[in-house]
């Protein structure tokens, strides 16, 4: 009864929840779930805790799944409002030979360690990179410590109310004034 790609959701769910990450799964459904991850060491990341959702299509592993990070991060490769993460393999080369545990042991991390200005989702992002990696790098640590911590990743995985989205979008839009400003 049940489909190939349903047993191979099965099985890529059941290791990653057998793995070292924290998973937690929305309404028990193996095609919704969160991910807590933690950014890569020695990078401007490090010590930061988000919250990835993590969404399975019915055609999953020929269709790639979709994901987005819940709390905040500054990168120029993932949307700051949406959480929405550009990522060709995830998005363009995807492959069935790829599975959940790839997904959170190399390609975010990789995603991290070597972003690319290119093809931004995030245009401040890229800019600062470009132009000013050293302040980029201050920035990214500056969001860690503000919206990636242990507390804010837990919040996430709590907060289920649209309150708190309006907030973090006029958040957002100060934050781009006081550049603004700076510039």
């Amino acid at each position: 009864m049940s489909s190939p790609s349903k047993r191979r959701i099965e099985t890529d769910v059941i290791k990653l929840l057998m793995s070292d990450y924290e998973v937690n799964l929305v309404n028990d459904s193996m095609q919704e779930f969160y991910v807590r991850f933690y950014g890569p060491a020695e990078t401007p990341f490090a010590g930061g805790v988000w919250k990835i959702h993590v969404e399975l299509p019915d055609q999953y592993p020929f269709k790639s799944p979709s994901i987005g990070f819940m709390n905040k991060i500054f990168h120029p490769n993932i949307d700051e409002l949406s959480g929405s993460v550009c990522l060709d393999v995830i998005n363009q080369t995807w492959s069935p030979m790829f599975d959940m545990i790839n997904i959170f042991e190399v390609f975010l991390p990789q995603l991290l360690r070597y972003p690319n200005p290119n093809d931004p989702l995030n245009g401040e992002a890229a800019a600062l990179l470009m132009r000013h990696p050293k302040e980029y790098d201050a920035k990214v640590k500056e969001y860690v410590q503000r919206f990636a911590t242990k507390e804010a990743a837990d919040a996430a995985f709590d907060k289920d109310d649209e309150d708190g989205e309006d907030e973090e979008m006029s958040d957002i839009g100060s934050i781009s004034d006081d550049e603004a400003m700076e510039s």
